[in-house]
């Protein structure tokens, strides 16, 4: 396929020409001032894109996002398509690229998987840099009387990499005489990459910055980068990666991609500033929560819209008939190896069983108060029976509807059906309500998440937990709302436990301080904050085309 040079795809969209900087010809930073310039245009409608809870089966929630906007410009409305940045780290451990597939792609998709426009390495500079400066304290007589044992901040690196989870430095070195124990995370976890994905404008980023957290002192008052005076060089480091990138679709509409934070480890959700811009040039806005309802959809909500004041007028839940019928047992399989005959067969009963699973996403989505649209990303082997099972119960289960989308094997025009739904629910009442208020202590927060999204009976807080949630609330920040950090492949916090398990509780073995970016974050069962790579891993297959420069295999 031939790519529309970028400058074609911005006035497609109606961006004014000194809004746009262009990264070479198929990649642009779009300007903070392109929001302004429609400020008296009424907002787009504004659509998430969620998914069941996820499988090595696969979902295609990604896939499905591209295609709805396809989709929707297909019949006439004017729809503009927001993700986030892929990290490197997945796309060369198990993932292999995020910029959907088949007939609904972004592209350039090699950019797009390669860090894109540098957004990724300007956060994990500006996140070392700060984590560096905390090691230079300590170095330089410690005048802030940081207290070694309580430095929250770890660094980061853009790799999956599982031996740098807990490392010691400074061991051996007798001109620094303070060696401590500290890790790193991989970048879409770190607190600057969540800030950059909330934050609504330069000068709000920067106060952000400000209020990063980086530990205590042994009195327990917080130190900041603030007071590290690091936080004015972070913004600078950071000035282009608070611009949205543009790139285009298959089909020659106009992407935003910008912030990339996981939905397991963090809020898992694009940026507020790429969402205002796009509503004040779209009819529809399509945006993409990561994994399922539990994680990403519910951190849109109670997170992100919660400060951009900003509402969902449809969900749509993105399902496909062989992640359902592994939901209800008919068999299993790992990532990257082919699918067992018992999921690829019609097989009714285990369909039957696993849309209960659906069933809880979609209530997920009524607890909000926002209309749900279940879309059912079809593959050759699913049947009509199959289908018609999956819509029926979408719609006993309070979904508007469920549709059939071919986008991966038709593009724009497998995704028709789907647009139309869409439309149909936006244009429904809808009540939108939080999960919690601002005043609820964290313990009523973490609880209400617990038992309203994962089905769980409650929260089993742990020691060290419970003296952090009693300091956090001395300090006021009992106010903000709570990401929990949790498995991606179950409702609960055991991975095992697949379709909608019940009779367990959700045990929180710590719990960390975002300030900066406005939230608390709890660490939920054993997850973890660093992937490792796999056995083999997708970078074995990655290459360089020697005679032509062309990157191959991703």
């Amino acid at each position: 396929m031939s790519l529309l040079p970028i400058s074609e795809i911005a006035a497609r969209a109606g961006f004014h020409a000194d809004d746009v900087e262009p990264y070479g010809r198929f990649k642009a930073k779009i300007a903070l001032t392109a929001g302004a310039r429609r400020a008296d245009r009424p907002r787009g409608k504004y659509i998430d894109v969620t998914a069941v809870t996820p499988t090595p089966a696969g979902e295609g929630k990604t896939v499905t996002s591209i295609g709805l906007t396809l989709g929707l410009n297909r019949i006439g409305r004017n729809a503009m398509l927001c993700l986030r940045q892929p990290s490197m780290g997945p796309t060369f451990g198990v993932k292999g690229g995020a910029a959907g597939g088949g007939l609904a792609t972004i592209e350039p998709r090699v950019d797009i998987n390669l860090h894109l426009n540098g957004d990724m390495h300007a956060v994990g500079a500006a996140h070392n840099l700060l984590a560096a400066a905390v090691d230079a304290c300590l170095f330089h007589g410690n005048p802030l009387k940081l207290d070694p044992k309580q430095i929250m901040l770890r660094r980061v690196v853009d790799v999956n990499d599982r031996a740098l989870r807990n490392i010691e430095i400074n061991a051996g070195d007798d001109k620094n005489p303070i060696p401590r124990s500290t890790g790193f995370d991989v970048t879409p976890a770190s607190e600057v990459m969540a800030l950059l994905a909330l934050a609504e404008d330069a000068a709000d980023l920067r106060a952000r910055l400000g209020r990063i957290v980086v530990g205590f002192t042994p009195d327990g008052e917080p130190v900041t980068a603030e007071q590290l005076k690091v936080a004015g060089a972070m913004a600078a480091i950071l000035k282009d990666a608070l611009l949205p990138n543009l790139v285009q679709t298959r089909e020659g509409s106009a992407c935003l991609i910008h912030a990339g934070p996981f939905a397991n480890i963090a809020h898992g959700n694009n940026s507020i500033i790429a969402d205002r811009i796009a509503l004040q040039y779209g009819d529809y806005v399509v945006t993409e929560s990561g994994f399922a309802s539990d994680l990403g959809m519910e951190k849109f909500m109670d997170i992100k819209c919660r400060q951009s004041g900003l509402v969902p007028d449809c969900v749509v839940v993105v399902a496909t008939i062989r992640a359902l019928k592994m939901h209800g047992g008919a068999g299993t399989t790992t990532m990257g190896k082919a699918l067992p005959e018992s999921l690829i067969r019609e097989d009714l009963p285990a369909l039957e069983r696993g849309c209960a699973n659906l069933g809880r996403h979609l209530a997920n989505v009524a607890a909000f108060g926002v209309p749900a649209v279940v879309a059912i990303n079809g593959f050759p082997t699913d049947t009509p029976a199959e289908f018609e099972l999956v819509r029926a119960f979408a719609r006993r289960h309070g979904a508007v509807d469920a549709v059939p989308s071919f986008v991966f094997s038709q593009g724009g025009e497998g995704g028709v059906a789907l647009a139309e739904a869409v439309v149909k629910a936006s244009e429904q009442p809808k009540d939108f309500k939080l999960l919690y208020p601002d005043e609820a202590s964290v313990e009523d927060k973490m609880t209400a998440i617990a038992k309203a999204m994962y089905g769980a009976d409650g929260i089993e807080i742990s020691e060290l937990a419970a003296k952090k949630i009693a300091h956090f609330t001395t300090l006021g920040w009992d106010r903000l709302p709570i990401c929990m950090a949790k498995t991606q492949m179950s409702l609960s916090h055991d991975p095992k436990l697949l379709n909608a398990p019940t009779g367990f509780k959700i045990p929180l073995r710590d719990l960390r301080a975002s300030v900066g970016a406005g939230f608390l974050y709890a660490l939920c069962g054993s997850m973890l904050t660093m992937p490792g790579l796999p056995s083999h891993p997708g970078f074995e297959h990655v290459d360089v085309d020697a005679e032509n420069g062309v990157v191959r295999g991703l």
